[in-house]
């Protein structure tokens, strides 16, 4: 009992959103585990982690069991479902999750890790590049993709919403702030190990 106990307080340790979101060193200096995490996704599917972390930053601020505020009303008074299944990290809809999940191999991916999330983030750019040859690294419209998903983006459905538009250039502004900061401490998160021998591990 208390074991489990201990492993529960761990856990919810581990959820908690980081303390300055603003600064990506300040984020991997206190949970390094999530630079390894944004590594191996960047490894697998080719977006930076700068442009991981901001998308992230836009959709959660890093809190791992958001959901959208906004209810339905049932007779104007009592509320109803959610208008949308979007949760956690990444905010992915059921649907999508699912296909995340099964594309793969992954069946217990959970939108509250991530580890979970950023791999989802990376496959989903992945799919935005290869469909709709946007640049890994265009953080302002992988995440009008994102966002609006891939048929939208074709679409151009963003065009019409303005406020979408402003967000979107939000979060291509913070992955260049984020990558301006990751260059001047990348370096401590990538030699901590004691089996990671410099230099190579630069």
């Amino acid at each position: 009992m208390l074991i489990f106990a201990a492993l529960v307080l761990l856990g919810g340790c581990a959820a908690k959103q980081p303390k300055n979101i603003d600064n990506i060193c300040a984020i991997f200096d206190q949970k390094p585990h999530w630079y390894d995490y944004a590594k191996r996704a960047e490894s697998r599917w080719g977006t930076p982690t700068h442009v991981q972390m901001a998308i992230m930053y836009q959709e959660s601020s890093f809190r791992h069991n958001v959901r959208p505020a906004e209810r339905t009303q049932i007779l104007g008074v009592i509320p109803g479902p959610r208008r949308s299944s979007a949760f956690g990290y990444p905010q992915a809809k059921d649907e999508v999750w699912r296909e995340f999940a099964r594309d793969t191999s992954n069946r217990f991916a959970d939108r509250r890790s991530m580890k979970d999330a950023l791999d989802f983030i990376g496959y989903y750019n992945d799919i935005s590049h290869r469909r709709l040859r946007i640049s890994k690294s265009n953080a302002e419209h992988l995440y009008l993709a994102y966002h609006e998903g891939h048929g939208g983006y074709q679409r151009r459905t963003y065009q019409q919403k303005p406020w979408l538009m402003r967000t979107a250039k939000i979060v291509g502004d913070r992955a260049k702030t984020y990558e301006r900061q990751l260059a001047s401490c990348e370096s401590r998160f990538k030699c901590r190990r004691f089996y990671q021998i410099w230099p190579f591990c630069r």
